[in-house]
């Protein structure tokens, strides 16, 4: 199961209310002004919405359902939506599929969330609703302002001819770089160096086999943790094998430009054969876990306490290190930007600004609706609802289940501004080194400079607090003092022939990967792997792509000089 940022952020997962004083789930919030009336009006008849609804993996157990719960009964009360779920789906690929489903038996949902390819679909077919004057004339300021964030890349990136079909998500940008996350207890026990290159990760690997880190006298503990899929691509999530390929400048899975300026697929790169080759040298060590591949969970060995090196993007502490210190309360976790490239720089691949997008179905009567509850829920997610006593009664459901109220939003769709962790830290320090004060911190801050200042005075003592602390105080910390050079794909998407050649040439890759690392392949297999991925398609979609890009490329220039 992968976990992202939206799932996990601390926003939400930091919500039970304590007693004292300045807590943000009291503050008031300013009410919105006359421009955002339009934005979060509530109907005086009510209006009925059919989506199609991902189903969390929390489970309601007070008699709720779905679709009837305190979350969504708060959203009908301010808006007079009535949200009704045509088909649900539990999981990220169940949910694409059964979109997906939708789309080809032209059986839409009033409103669902789609990925890139559903969307050139649902608009090249003519199926969905041109939001351009909706979205202007109904989306709150708040939606704006983080759409904004992205210098227009967001909204642009849903939109065909000037024109908006889609509401996208943000991307955090601290999302894009994986950290190496290490065991600072044992680090410390064996009086090892803060781990910089490759060289210092095998060491610490090594050490940490060898040395009986946690002090039991049993030979137990395991080196590096991994992904049994190697790398995520995209954006990383827990024990992906990212970093160590960005460290050679290889991004597998992702279209980049070589050396010389040409399109070409990160996998099959002479920088991924080389990454190949640290790896598998790291395998057959017994630096890398022997078990990787075997766990239904990848994240096991990190909870179980086995594991002191995994590699991971800020917010782990969230999970599954919160979970890991639940077992073990005497784990210390520290993030670092490593393993740094020969020249010694951080190398990063950037993810996309945005990878969904809300839609909504043409013919549907009431498309302003769709945007009146994604202004509602983005406003209470950020914090900014000003109704205090309602928004406590959630925060209170969320403390005495565990529940969030994002895993009961209409739509799985986030949105925040895109450089909102790192402005975060930046404020965070600033109120602590009393250069600002405190009580002028935006309410999201202040919920995280709350929890930072309750986990320094009472270390652990609440695990709500440990995580949004720690990620912070350690994962953005690194973050925001690491020059990152960032590596961005050209291409996003699919091609005329990837229909029908990709998933082929994705189980050639991912075998292959794994093969070469385990040591069932030598590592010249790789070589044979990048002829027989051009012969079987490969060549064909790296064509298609490139003409892709180069037209893009041409267009922006034409823009660039017209606009000058």
């Amino acid at each position: 199961m992968r976990y992202s940022l939206p799932l996990l952020l601390l926003l939400s997962l930091s919500a039970c209310r304590s007693s004292g004083a300045g807590e943000p789930a009291e503050r008031a919030v300013p009410a919105a002004n006359a421009a955002d009336a339009a934005a979060y009006g509530r109907y005086e008849e009510p209006v009925v919405m059919r989506i199609g609804f991902k189903v969390p993996d929390s489970r309601l157990t007070t008699g709720d359902s779905n679709d009837n719960n305190p979350i969504s009964r708060y959203l009908e009360s301010l808006t007079n939506i009535r949200v009704i779920h045509s088909w649900e789906a539990k999981g990220e690929e169940p949910f694409t599929q059964k979109a997906q489903l939708a789309i080809d038996s032209n059986d839409l949902p009033d409103a669902m969330v789609v990925d890139r390819d559903q969307l050139s679909k649902l608009i090249s077919s003519d199926m969905i609703e041109d939001l351009t004057d909706t979205y202007e004339q109904y989306g709150s300021g708040l939606i704006k302002d983080m759409y904004d964030s992205t210098h227009g890349e967001a909204l642009a990136d849903a939109q065909r001819g000037g024109r908006l079909y889609g509401l996208p998500n943000v991307a955090i940008h601290a999302d894009s770089t994986s950290l190496l996350w290490v065991r600072q207890d044992w680090l410390d026990r064996l009086e090892l160096p803060a781990p910089r290159t490759l060289g210092d990760i095998e060491a610490i690997a090594r050490a940490f086999i060898d040395k009986d880190p946690d002090g039991n006298g049993k030979r137990d503990t395991v080196g590096i943790s991994a992904y049994k899929n190697i790398v995520y691509g995209t954006k990383p999530y827990v024990n992906g094998l990212d970093a160590v390929f960005s460290a050679f400048h290889s991004f597998p899975t992702n279209w980049i430009k070589d050396s010389s300026g040409n399109v070409v697929y990160g996998s099959v790169t002479p920088e991924t054969r080389k990454a190949l080759g640290q790896l598998a040298a790291w395998y057959k060590q017994g630096l890398i876990d022997p078990e990787f591949a075997l766990y239904k969970e990848t994240q096991e060995p990190i909870i179980a306490g086995k594991a002191g090196i995994f590699f991971g993007p800020w917010w782990m502490p969230f999970y599954p290190l919160s979970e890991a210190v639940a077992q073990d309360t005497k784990a210390e976790w520290r993030a670092y930007a490593a393993p740094l490239d020969e020249s010694g720089k951080f190398v990063a691949h950037i993810a996309p600004v945005t990878d969904r997008y809300l839609v909504v179905r043409k013919g549907y009567e009431h498309p302003e609706a769709v945007v009146k509850l994604l202004n509602v829920f983005t406003r209470l997610e950020r914090r900014r609802d000003p109704n205090v006593e309602e928004v406590g009664k959630l925060d209170d459901f969320a403390a005495q289940t565990g529940i969030q109220p994002r895993a009961y939003y209409p739509f799985d769709l986030l949105i925040d501004y895109s450089d909102a962790i790192e402005k975060h830290y930046a404020d965070i320090q600033q109120a602590l080194h009393g250069k600002i004060d405190p009580d002028a911190l935006d309410p999201d801050t202040r919920l995280i400079y709350d929890r930072w200042l309750a986990e320094e005075e009472q270390p652990k003592k609440n695990l709500e607090g440990w995580k949004a602390a720690n990620a912070y105080k350690y994962g953005v910390a690194v973050l925001s003092t690491t020059a990152v050079e960032g590596v961005r794909s050209v291409y996003y998407g699919s091609t005329m022939h990837m229909a029908a050649k990709w998933p082929a040439l994705q189980k050639l890759e991912s075998e292959t990967f794994l093969n070469i690392i385990v040591g069932d392949a030598p590592l010249s297999s790789f070589d044979e792997f990048t002829v027989k991925w051009m012969s079987m398609g490969g060549g064909q979609i790296t064509r298609e792509v490139t003409q892709i890009v180069n037209i893009r490329e041409a267009e922006s220039k034409q823009d660039n000089s017209s606009s000058q």
